[in-house]
């Protein structure tokens, strides 16, 4: 018998944004070491779409279908589309025999998440935000366990087991944490880096130039940027800097985001939960914005956490102006001390070590099925 084969079954099931695979990533990375035979489920978008650990596992694809916000017509399609899904999902749990089910949210999971419930799996659902989502309320009844990626989270169905585990991150940013926080030197380059989530953001592209803009020219000769847009962005955003002398690279996609994280100095950033996730491990202060439109204003929730552990503030969309970016940046170029202070409060709220307590999490609802047996 082959060795991947000494261990049980976990099936992993997620959507396909970085909220949800990336810590679906950073806990098969987790599993891998310690042995177990993994599977993931989703559905036909994610099927043999995903990179890494996920892109190299056994993948299934379900029937799935979104239903917020949608006409009716729409809802009911989908909603018979999930039916069909939820059966395939059976199907596939009946047949591999997997120990455990582990969701990361995204519709895409509801299929195999309700099928471990019917068809007795121990389920673990994963929250990544500070504010449950509505499938994740109804799902968390069921569950044999809920993670938590943050020590506060509303909704959370308080007579269901409940354990922060915190966001797992991938193991690069964990590496990264190792690094300390970069030394500002008089007159040396002060690094900004600027992410605007999975779908962009068109306000970074419109207020940060123009607040770099209103910098003391000495500050702005200073400035290394690293800029992430959407693809259509980066040549508009090239043009907003002429004349600045900055140190500008503008990308839509970094993949070196551990060394980008380690070696700036600022962050500014939507505050999804991955991405407030690794700035508090690696240890950045940060600006958030939070998304307006996110649900249930889950972002604004994110951020919170970080501004009362004095890692960051939070500036809603309506009041980040260049005006008042323009201001935070330069208050904060002069005071390295508090950058520093920062730095260490945003480690301080991290969990570096979620994947290992996610992990943990896992195998021990596997050893109390195993008892029930």
């Amino acid at each position: 018998m082959k060795a991947e084969n000494t261990k049980p079954l976990i099936i992993l099931t997620a959507g396909g944004t970085g909220g949800h695979v990336y810590p679906a990533e950073a806990l098969a990375e987790e599993m891998e070491k310690r042995g177990y035979r993994l599977m993931l489920v989703t559905d036909k978008r994610g099927k043999d779409n995903y990179k890494g650990r996920l892109g190299q596992m056994p993948n299934r694809a379900v029937c799935s279908g979104g239903v917020m916000g949608k006409s009716v017509w729409y809802k009911g399609l989908s909603l018979f589309k999930i039916g069909f899904g939820v059966l395939q999902a059976i199907e596939i749990l009946i047949h591999e025999k997997p120990q455990c089910v582990v969701g990361f949210g995204g519709y895409a999971s509801f299929p195999a998440c309700m099928g471990a419930i019917l068809t007795g799996v121990p389920l673990v659902i994963h929250e990544q935000n500070s504010v449950m989502s509505r499938t994740n309320r109804f799902l968390s009844k069921y569950a044999a366990l809920t993670a938590q990626s943050f020590r506060r989270v509303k909704y959370a169905v308080s007579e269901v087991k409940n354990v922060v585990c915190g966001m797992p991150v991938r193991a690069a940013i964990v590496d990264a944490a190792t690094k300390p926080y970069p030394k500002l030197e008089d007159g040396g380059k002060m690094q900004i880096l600027v992410l605007g989530g999975s779908q962009g953001a068109r306000v970074f592209a419109q207020t940060v130039p123009e607040a770099v803009k209103l910098l003391p020219g000495e500050l702005r000769q200073r400035l290394r940027i690293y800029q992430q847009c959407r693809a259509d962005e980066e040549d508009e955003i090239m043009r907003a800097y002429v004349g600045t002398g900055v140190e500008l690279t503008v990308r839509h996609f970094f993949d070196n985001m551990a060394e980008l994280y380690a070696n700036s100095h600022i962050v500014i950033s939507r505050s999804g939960a991955s991405s407030v996730s690794e700035i508090a491990v690696v240890g950045v202060p940060s600006i958030l914005v939070p998304l307006p439109t996110a649900a249930d204003d889950h972002q604004t929730t994110n951020a919170a956490e970080i501004a009362a552990a004095g890692a960051g503030v939070v500036v809603a969309q309506r009041d980040f102006v260049p005006a008042k970016l323009e201001q935070i940046l330069e208050d904060w170029s002069k005071d390295y001390p508090r950058l520093q202070k920062m730095s260490k409060a945003a480690q301080n709220a991290a969990f570096p070590d979620a994947a290992k307590r996610l992990a943990d999490a896992v195998e021990e609802q596997i050893k109390q099925a195993e008892q029930r047996r």
